[in-house]
């Protein structure tokens, strides 16, 4: 049986009826089949490649799998395989001999095939993805019709070579299938395999096995409705042949192979059944090309694949010849086809016209008598129903199969949806099941039923009803599975009995037998073929006349269903099949209906709607009876705005420019943007190095529109960016700015490339490419199958994505979009980290940015139909709805589009003529299209200068758009019109005309004197009266002007719905209002443009007086529902000649009746009284029969002009037609209400800057729009996001109304995924977690389309004002001011301009930074002198003049300015002349800096990442740290009484700066050069840096500095700061100091280099002097320098003036290297001890200069002798001026100290780190409380707080700021100093001390007449004694301090230097620091001298 033919099958009834029955047996629902779809969760990771040579047999290979799966998992006896031989390989895709069999494995090995046999690939259900390979007879295959394939099996295996396999059960046996049923050929042999043209195998054409096929049909319940061949959206598949899409979808294919029609015939996917939106990813998976493709490969095999033979009858449509018309729905679901073409939005597929009218019956699975469809159908019909095949068995459809379209879109549902528990799987819930078939059908049901005759039914509403049906049935279970609980409890069954298959034609019937016969539902008891033949004779017969769907269903007991679903309503049927189509083919498709005539018989129904013949001929009488008197009216109504503004006395104000600023909002996102920008240079990934770009540069890229491109020229402009950036010099000119806007059209490659070159040829420049209207073109450049048609195609993704600007470090790419949704999947180059969202304005009641504007969007449109407004912003005309749908019916094969377009051309034009007197045409309008004409014409009247309002009319099809343009300009003409307003064609391709009259106005109003000028944007049409027709299939970034009135979207294309599509439309609207304005209140309003013909051509019979959002009508009953209709028409046109309505006073009864009916303008309170109590108004009396302007638009007027009475019942009629068209009332009968609202006419920009648009959408958008769910989230929000993605699963959460843009991101980047077709689909690196671009970056923001000046509150803060102000204005001033720049100064473009200036301001910041710029201190106490010991132009001291130079003891460095004077001779010094204490923490926040700009040889921080120093950090390309290894080293120093070990860390790159012993490599010494070594390229003496606390900020970069030269660069670093700093510099070496100098001072640090380097002196001295090198020839110096040195400077002196003493100087920068190396070639270098350099000062004066060198106090950066200085020691112990100690410890030893004078360091403000990180607080609690510094010191043995600080730092505090209680002798009494012996300690600025050293033949001044006010004595030695202190005088009562280590120590040397001869002690004079015994605090004892 496993070799029997199937075939040979009888299809008897008996047999069919048998077979059906065992396969009901074996589906169970008790246990959940495997599903086959695996991929439904995952990617689709094949390319486009593996489906060149498919075939529709894919899709029957994978029905059959899955019904053997499902038959599997059901059945109660599986097929038992033979356990294999032991030992053997049981591997999937290997043979039992282990070799590989996978054709992707072997593809290109070289095979031998034995003469007669073929390669096939045969499938395994263990790797769905793969092909086996296998070698087969060619007798026992099939031929290419399905027949004489011998019975049995014969094959090899092309792995081990075996042959003689006679039996397909041991074969397969033998390649692993491992099947649980039994083996045969027909399901597992599926493919030919060939070769292809580069000799790779490939799969080839399916297998014909017509048993296998025709058992499929019968039974598998997978099977597809149709074929889903979707095409991109440039694609423009021809109607002709396919041979356009073929050859570039197939390149392999031979390229005269034979190409039918059917192959592309009807091609439909939706994402509704309205549009085409896939909600898993399984369906677009599904959208094959694949019966196209085997044409080529096999085409013999497709002819025949459905037609075996003939039907038993022939029917129309088939012949022998060509294939069936069926065989192209012959298509499998096939999961894992990768190329998935695109649907451009999100409509059923793309196809051709002669798809639309081509076959399209799609028998999946064929089974009994074919259905025939009737002749005639859709003649009779008026529309082509559209069958949507639901579960189970398809019959074959034959006959007149052009008047059905067949669509698999419900079958997809289905399918997804019940795959849904798979999610679920994790948890193991296998006992959790989907939903059922029934309850699916059941649902959908339900859901037709409660559809509304005039709605169409959405995929996404029933993806959700099968969504919250199982989570309800399952709640628990989800529950329980989601919080990982283990199931202790037996499965709980649900509580709802399930739907059996019996019971599910009566509940279906139940439920349609509620909705008055709008569902049908047919019971068929065989197969749906019974079903179909009854409801095409139904349709024949007129009895499904108000039927709309039809359900069949074919349920049995003993099998699975059989449904579909049939769309009959003519409606429904049109937007269904038109949502078909992609936008390219929409065009078409209207276009062909154009140019062939077909729209002709429109014209001649409209010539028979019009009781005086032709509508032309009436235009044309009416032009010859009035074109004197209307030229005459008019020209006087035209010319007289401008004679006022030549007299002055009425012009109006709305002109007035505003000066351009930047807004809150804008400032805030690119603060945001900023921030981005500096994250990504901050992160560790190093893709952006901010500090290494010196300018900015940019392009924006802009879609191909002409008016978006000048828009965005002429943002630029004014926004002064190019001047700012520095790009363009003062004289701007428009060529210059042009090169930085690109349009992206066919030119844009060339500038791009310029683009590129400039940003490869300046590394030094940042190149931020914005990519405005980012959602514009997403079209994979790979996927262009026509490149031809469309050149821009794809051209986003070539540019933008090219290598280049992926690759170029300086490149950032900002995208900036309304509408981001598309930018958000799963495969997005842009992180979520990296967008940019619009910021909310308030954050929990709080405004944020203090904006005077308030965005009016999407939201607002939307609540403003809510009841409670005043007028819904948001609109639709049941009038024109119900004419477009009466048509419909009467033009079946029109698109509604042409329908709807003559529609709306023809209510324009009978509203211009009902306004022009024509009033009979009144009734061929509509009263929402009369209302926008009217104002239209009227709105320049009444404005003193002619501003007027704009009506956008938009018509996306640019044929239509001609169309319309050139019948409302006719129309126009004949109604003499032209000069009153302007009709403007909106092509994206081409620039704006307008006439030369308007030109003239719009160069009057905006005082233009240019002869020349045009308006190039829509911008610049501000106020000018016009209707643009605005086209193209998607707005392209246009801007629209303030003086936008109504937005008119009724010819959109309502049934392409995707969001982005919908809320860009609306975006057009989208409007900044005064936020001080209450919208709904001033929407009102809009009344007094109105006339009141138009206010009163509604037939409502009780309607009272609109209220503005009064209290009344908020207190009414229906207060929060919404509106019951928001169209004007919603009474329905009257036909009548006169239209009446009533003002009355009706009682509540009748308001509520009559209300049910509003139009969107009567939002009313529901009784008299209630408005009465609100707003006290007089009764109006009126006349019946007189013509006034009360109507129930009446304006809030009346309200002012305190009317006490009610409005009586008047009745109001229209106009004549012998009136005057152009007065300013109805009639002249009605004076009152003539100059009434004369008075209140005021200009349309006024009004315009108080309320945004009013927008008109269709009936089906505008539900949709209006609609929300459960949670408040409008029903467009929840719609596939746009037409080239697709959702990853139906399995996901609904969005929530309270998801912010994060969030929505978010969700998006989780649920969709990208198309084939879309650019993002191959951004898919293997091997890495991300795929995001680290410099791309995503602004989103809302759309702001139309701009709105800026008024000042005090203009519109009272709103009831408005009116009266207006009314009492003589000259009719405007109250709004206006400005062209408004877009840029509200919207994203001037927040990415306002970015890029920011940014531009960052990098010069970056590479500026600030330095002390300090003058010298103490000079005027400097020795005045007019002895210069050497020349200005000395290059280096000369030895023995700088010996005989006095040393200069006063302190000059600044950062001393709070430190105390040294003296060095008697001084006379006024008090005033030293400062007053200062805090410590000001001496950071007050000393002066300067901003400098960093030079080429600077030092830098860890934030520099260059290039040239990537190395020089130790950061390699792989970002790896570099090697580093820990060496101790250690010597011994007396004075500390121990051995001190410190620890190196040296780098392997360092290494060699080293000596290590060859055993063990331990550390010996550090190198050192010899005195008399030079080179250009070396520095001799090694740096020391000591550094705490500034591990980021410390300038250790010294690579620039020593400008590349090689030098030995040392960080002295605490040990708890070692880890910290190798992070941040694993390449510099470390010197790590010993745990104990933890809490030490920088002296430590000093004390420990000195005396490591004079160590590491010695031992160098005898490592060389074993190679023959004298001691003294090593270079003896180091260079100490302080962490935050940033640059050098050297002065540069000339001479040559005519006198010797004339000399000029300079400053400038120059590397440290040339400092080093000049200092170190100074002559007899050696005899210096110290060598300095100044402090920078923009201060220094020539004086300073004058003396080359100076010998006096260092700082800062120092040259340091560690062999003349090595009996001088630093003090380890001191944490400040340790260095002015150090001087004068090395003066005092008789060295010399010299400071270049013509070197200068600038150093760094720092604000981190340093002395800074140290912090005094109480040792007891953690709490951060400040304590003083007189707390500092306590009396021993007291209770005093102690303090965490160590002792030395206490001390040295402590004296700075109290000093003065120790020397209160010595406070500013600076001739008489404190004598301070051995050692310097600041005792502030206040005291002066004289430092005396007790060394034996040491330097000291004459103390001679010198008497001193204290005596200092500081941890004296052994050289201090009695007889040396007895050499100085001491004033009487003059105080002496003792400081020692311990108290001992205190007395002892008391003792020791006989002090109680001449001081007197007492007890109580005895102190200590503020520390614990354990921290060793210092003990101090004062006394007086005596």
């Amino acid at each position: 049986m496993g070799n029997s033919y199937a075939g040979q099958l009888k299809t008897t009834r008996f047999e069919e009826v048998l077979h059906n029955s065992i396969e009901a047996s074996l589906r169970s629902n008790n246990l959940v089949p495997r599903p086959i779809f695996s991929q439904l969760y995952l990617e689709a990771e094949q390319q486009l490649s593996s489906l060149e040579a498919g075939s529709r047999a894919d899709n029957e290979e994978e029905e059959e799998e899955e019904e053997e799966e499902s038959s599997e998992s059901s059945s109660p006896v599986s097929y038992q395989m033979k356990p294999p031989p032991e030992g053997c390989c049981t591997t999937d895709g290997f043979c039992q001999a282990g070799k590989d069999l996978r054709l992707v494995s072997i593809s290109n090995e070289h095979i031998e095939v034995p003469s007669g046999f073929l390669l096939v690939g045969a499938k395994s259900p263990n790797l769905p993805d793969h092909l086996l390979v296998c070698a087969v007879d060619k007798r026992f295959l099939p031929d290419d019709n399905g027949r004489n394939a011998l019975l049995g099996f014969s094959g090899n295996c092309v792995g081990c070579g075996k042959k003689g396999f006679c039996y397909f059960t041991e074969f397969s046996n033998h390649i692993n299938l491992k099947l649980t049923t039994q083996p045969k050929k027909q399901k597992h042999l599926k493919y030919y395999l060939v070769r292809n043209a580069q000799g790779a195998l490939t799969k080839g054409s399916v297998i014909c096995w017509k048993g296998a096929e025709f058992r499929g049909r019968q039974s598998s319940p997978s099977t597809c409705s149709s074929t889903l061949f979707q095409l991109p959206e440039s694609s423009g598949l021809s109607g002709s042949t396919s041979s356009e899409l073929l050859p570039a979808a197939n390149p392999g294919a031979p390229a005269g192979a034979p190409q039918t029609a059917a192959a592309i015939d009807h091609i439909p996917s939706t994402a509704a059944f309205s549009s085409a939106v896939y909600n898993g990813k399984e369906s677009p998976k599904q959208q094959l090309v694949k019966n196209n493709l085997s044409a080529l490969t096999r085409p013999s095999v497709l002819g025949t694949l459905t037609n075996s033979g003939p039907p038993k009858k022939r029917h129309k449509g088939w012949s022998p010849e060509s294939p069936s018309s069926t065989e192209t729905w012959n298509l499998q679901l096939n999961p894992q086809a990768p190329n998935r073409i695109k649907n451009d939005g999100g409509s059923l597929s793309s196809l051709p016209h002669s798809a639309l009218v081509g076959p399209a019956s799609s028998p999946m699975v064929g089974s009994g008598e074919p259905v025939s469809v009737p002749d005639n159908l859709l003649k009779i019909c008026k529309a082509k129903p559209v069958i949507f095949k639901g579960h189970g068995n398809f019959p074959y459809l034959c006959g007149n199969i052009n008047d059905v379209i067949v669509s698999p879109l419900l079958y997809t549902c289905y399918r997804n949806s019940q795959s849904l528990s798979r999610a679920y799987e994790q948890y193991g819930t296998s006992t959790i099941q989907p939903i059922s078939e029934e309850m699916q059908l059941l649902l959908t049901v339900y859901y037709l039923v409660q559809l509304a005759s005039d709605q169409v039914p959405l995929i996404e509403d029933l993806e959700q009803i099968f969504m919250r049906s199982w989570r309800e049935s399952h709640l628990s279970e989800i529950r329980q599975y989601q919080q990982a609980v283990p199931q202790t409890f037996p499965q709980v069954p649900s509580q709802v009995a399930p739907v059996t298959s019996a019971q599910l034609p009566w509940l279906a019937g139940l439920a349609a037998s509620s909705c008055n016969d709008s569902v049908h539902i047919i019971e068929c008891s065989y197969s749906l073929a019974e079903g179909l033949s009854e409801m095409f004779k139904l349709l024949i017969e007129g009895k499904l006349i108000k039927t709309n769907y039809v359900v069949i269903i074919c349920a049995s007991r003993n099998r699975a269903i059989d449904s579909c679903i049939v769309i009959t309503g003519k409606y429904q049927a049109r937007v269904l099949s038109e949502s078909m189509l992609t936008p390219s083919d929409y065009q078409k498709e209207v276009n062909y209906q154009l140019v062939t005539g077909k729209v002709e018989g429109l014209g001649s129904f409209f010539n028979t709607l019009c009781p005086e013949g032709d509508i032309d001929l009436l235009l044309e009488k009416f032009y010859q009876e009035n074109q004197g008197h209307i030229s005459s009216s008019l020209s006087a109504s035209v010319t007289k705005p401008t004679a006022l503004n030549g007299m002055g006395a009425a012009a109006c104000t709305s002109y007035e420019i505003e000066r351009h600023q930047i807004r809150p909002f804008q400032l805030a996102v690119a603060q945001k943007l900023l921030s981005h920008i500096c994250s990504i240079a901050d992160s560790s990934t190093q893709n952006l190095d901010l500090g290494s770009f010196e300018k900015i540069d940019f392009l924006i890229c802009v879609p191909p529109s002409e008016v978006t491109y000048q828009q965005t020229l002429f943002h630029l402009w004014h926004s002064g960016i190019l001047l700012e950036l520095g790009l363009e010099k003062e004289h701007l000119t428009k060529q210059r700015v042009e090169q930085y806007v690109m349009k992206l059209d066919a030119e844009a490659q060339i500038k791009f490339k310029v683009f590129l070159q400039n940003s490869m040829q300046n590394p030094h420049t940042l190149f931020v490419l914005i990519h405005d209207h980012a959602h514009w073109d997403l079209m994979s450049a790979m996927h262009s199958i026509y490149p031809q048609t469309e050149l821009s195609t794809g051209l986003v993704d070539r540019l933008l994505n090219c290598r280049e600007v992926k690759e170029a470090p300086n490149i950032v790419t900002l995208h900036v979009t309304s509408f981001p949704y598309a930018l958000q999947t799963q495969h997005t180059h842009i992180s979520p980290y990296n967008e940019i969202h619009w910021p909310s304005s308030y954050n929990n009641g709080v405004d944020l940015y203090h904006e005077n504007k308030k965005y009016f969007g999407l939201s607002e449109f939307i609540e403003s139909t809510l009841s409670g407004h005043s007028i819904p912003l948001l609109r639709y005309d049941s009038s024109f709805e119900a004419m477009v749908m009466a048509l419909g019916k009467r033009f079946p094969r029109l698109h509604s589009a042409v329908i709807r377009t003559f529609v709306l051309i023809q209510h324009y034009s009978a509203a211009m003529m009902a306004v022009c007197g024509l009033s009979q045409m009144k009734n061929y309008t509509s009263v929402e299209t009369l209302e926008i004409t009217q104002n239209l014409i009227n709105s320049s009247r009444q404005c003193p200068s002619g501003h007027g309002l704009m009506v956008v009319l938009r018509i996306p099809c640019t044929p239509l758009a001609a169309v319309a343009y050139e019948r409302l300009y006719n129309v126009r003409e004949r109604l003499a019109l032209e000069d009153n307003f302007e009709i403007i064609l909106g092509n994206p391709n081409s620039g704006i005309t307008i006439g030369k009259h308007f030109v003239e106005q719009l160069k009057v109003w905006q005082k233009i004197e240019d002869v020349d000028w045009r308006p190039q944007t829509y911008l610049e049409l501000e106020g000018l009266p016009c209707i643009l027709i605005f086209s193209g299939m998607d707005p392209q970034g246009e801007s629209l002007p303030r003086s936008l009135r109504y937005c008119d979207l009724r010819l959109i294309n309502s049934s392409s719905l995707v969001r982005t599509t919908l809320e860009q439309e609306l975006g057009l609207a989208a409007y900044f209002v005064s936020s001080e304005i209450h919208t709904e209140k001033a929407v009102v309003n809009d009344v007094l443009e109105s006339d009141p013909e138009k206010l009163s051509s509604t037939d409502n019979e009780d309607e009272e007086i609109a209220t503005e959002g009064s209290t009344a009508e908020k207190r009414s009953p229906m207060k929060r529902e919404r509106s019951h209709s928001h169209d004007s028409a919603s009474s329905s046109l009257s036909s009548k000649a006169s239209i009446t309505a009533f003002c009355s006073e009706s009682s509540p009864a009748l308001t509520a009746a009559g209300d049910t009916a509003k139009s969107p303008h009567q939002v009313l309170s529901n009784n008299a009284e209630e408005t009465t109590n609100n707003h006290e108004r007089q009764k109006q009396k009126v006349d019946k029969g007189a013509q006034t302007t009360t109507s129930k638009h009446l304006p809030l007027v009346t309200e002012q002009l305190d009317m006490k009475q009610n409005i009586k019942s008047a009745q109001i009629s229209i106009t004549s037609s012998s009136s005057s068209p152009f007065s300013s009332s109805s009639s002249s009968s009605a004076p009152t209400h003539n100059s009434f609202i004369l008075q209140t006419s005021q200009c349309s920009m006024t009004k315009a800057s108080k309320q945004p648009p009013i927008v008109f959408l269709p009936k089906l958008v505008y539900d949709i729009i209006t609609s929300t769910d459960s949670s408040g989230l409008p029903k467009s929000s929840s719609l596939l996001p746009y037409h080239s993605v697709m959702w990853a699963s139906s399995f996901r959460p609904l969005m929530s109304k309270m998801m912010t843009c994060t969030e929505q991101s978010l969700y998006y980047r989780q649920w969709t995924v990208p198309k084939p077709n879309h650019m993002d689909y191959n951004n898919r690196n293997e091997g890495r977690m991300d795929t995001f671009h680290p410099r791309r970056l995503l602004l989103s923001g809302p759309p702001q389309n139309v701009s709105s000046g800026n008024k000042e509150k005090s203009q519109h803060h009272l709103t009831s004002c408005l009116w009266t102000i207006s009314m009492c204005s003589v000259n009719h001033h405007c109250l709004a001011a206006h400005s062209l720049k408004t877009t840029a100064v509200i919207g994203k473009t001037g927040a990415y301009l306002q970015f890029l200036s920011i940014l531009s301001r960052m990098l010069i910041r970056l590479t500026e930074v600030d330095v002390y710029d300090e003058e010298e201190i103490n000079n005027n106490i400097k020795e005045e002198s007019d002895q210069y010991y050497h020349q200005p132009e000395d290059m280096w001291p000369d030895l023995e003049t700088f010996k005989k130079m006095p040393f200069d003891y006063t302190i000059h460095d600044p950062k001393y300015e709070d430190a105390s004077l040294i003296c060095s001779k008697l001084q006379t010094i006024n008090s005033e002349d030293r400062s007053t204490s200062r805090r410590q923490e000001d001496m950071y926040t007050r000393r002066q800096t300067t901003r400098m700009r960093l030079s080429k040889y600077a030092a830098y921080n860890t934030y520099h990442h260059c290039e040239q120093c990537h190395q020089y950090m130790g950061f390699n390309p792989r970002y790896q740290l570099y090697e580093s290894t820990l060496h101790a080293f250690a010597f011994s120093y007396s004075m500390l009484g121990e051995e001190i070990q410190l620890h190196f860390i040296i780098p392997k790159s360092k290494e060699h700066h080293f000596v290590f012993s060859q055993p063990g490599r331990q550390l010996e010494s550090m190198r050192l050069p010899l005195v008399t070594d030079k080179s250009e390229d070396y520095i001799k003496s090694p740096t020391f840096t000591p550094t705490t606390g500034r591990h980021e900020h410390g300038l250790f970069n010294l690579y620039h500095a020593m400008d590349g030269a090689s030098h030995l660069h040392v960080l002295v670093v605490k040990e708890y700061e070692m880890a910290i700093y190798k992070k941040y510099w694993p390449n510099h070496i470390m010197l790590v100091l010993p745990s104990i100098f933890n809490s030490a001072g920088v002296g430590a640090a000093h004390f420990l280099i000195k005396e490591l380097s004079y160590h590491n002196l010695e031992l160098e001295r005898n490592r060389q002097e074993e190679l023959g090198i004298k001691p003294q020839d090593i270079w003896p110096f180091i260079v100490i320098s302080d962490d935050s040195c940033v640059m050098w400077n050297a002065v540069e002196v000339d001479c040559s003036g005519d006198r010797k003493s004339d000399y000029t100087w300079t400053e400038r920068n120059v590397s440290l290297k040339q400092i080093l190396q000049h200092i170190e070639a100074t002559p007899n270098v050696t005899h210096y001890a110290l060598i300095g350099m100044r402090k920078w000062s923009s201060k220094t004066n020539s004086a300073e200069i004058k003396e080359a060198f100076s010998c006096c106090h260092v700082h800062d950066f120092i040259m340091l002798n560690v062999d003349l200085t090595q009996n001088v020691q630093y003090n380890q112990n001191r944490f400040t001026c340790d260095d002015v100690d150090f001087n004068l410890r090395v003066h005092s030893a008789g060295l010399l100290i010299c400071r270049f004078n013509h070197f200068s360091v600038m150093k760094k403000q720092i604000a981190v780190g340093g002395q800074r990180s140290f912090h005094i607080k109480s040792k007891v609690s953690d709490t951060a409380v400040s304590v003083s510094p007189a707390q500092y010191i306590c009396a021993p043995d007291s209770k005093h707080t102690f303090l965490a600080a160590p002792a030395q730092l206490l001390l040295e505090k402590y004296l700075q700021y109290h000093s003065h209680r120790f020397f209160p002798l010595s406070l500013k009494n600076y001739s008489h100093p404190v004598l301070s012996v051995d050692c310097y300690l600041n005792l502030g600025p206040q005291i002066a001390v004289c430092y005396v050293s007790s060394r034996p033949h040491s330097l000291n001044i004459s103390s001679s007449g010198l008497t001193f006010s204290g005596l200092l004595l500081y941890l004296c030695d052994s050289f201090v004694v009695a007889s040396f202190l007895k050499k100085f005088h001491f004033l009487k009562g003059a105080t002496l301090c003792v400081i020692c280590q311990d108290r001992n120590s205190l007395r002892q040397t008391v003792v020791r230097l006989e002090l109680e001869d001449e001081w007197q002690f007492r007890l109580r004079d005895e102190f200590q620091t503020a520390n614990a015994k354990e921290d060793r605090p210092l003990f101090f004892l004062t006394g007086r001298h005596i």
